[in-house]
């Protein structure tokens, strides 16, 4: 990795943890359903989704990958945090907000990275 990839890199990741530290640092529950790891991580797969295809498009050098794609996208959401939600239902016999949990993380997050390239290709097509 060269100098100026670590750079952007770095700077990439560093605004993506902020962004999740400031989303996340009051939690937000939803009965018992912490949602505030499944808002980043559903924004981050929107943007990493809008980005692919500005990617595409545009013929992005790869330092431009690095900083939204691998470092502010992949500081931006968190598996860790989702499996430790999920621990925590677990552990307080949460069974049915555990799935909703897993599923609304993993669907949604699927669902917000198709939305990303989807509203990209429209604007960039018209």
């Amino acid at each position: 990795m060269k100098g100026l990839e670590f750079v952007f890199l770095a700077i990439g990741s560093v605004l993506g943890a902020f962004l999740r530290y400031k989303i996340t640092e009051s939690p937000l529950l939803f009965n018992t359903l912490p949602v505030n790891v499944l808002i980043v991580n559903v924004i981050g797969a929107f943007i990493l989704g809008a980005f692919v295809i500005m990617s595409q498009q545009w013929h992005l050098d790869g330092k431009y990958s690095l900083f939204a794609a691998v470092g502010f996208c992949g500081s931006l959401t968190t598996m860790s945090a989702l499996a430790f939600d999920s621990s925590n239902l677990l552990e307080n016999n949460h069974y049915g907000m555990l799935a909703v949990n897993i599923v609304a993380n993993i669907g949604l997050s699927i669902a917000g990275l198709i939305g990303g390239k989807s509203l990209m290709s429209a604007i960039i097509n018209n």
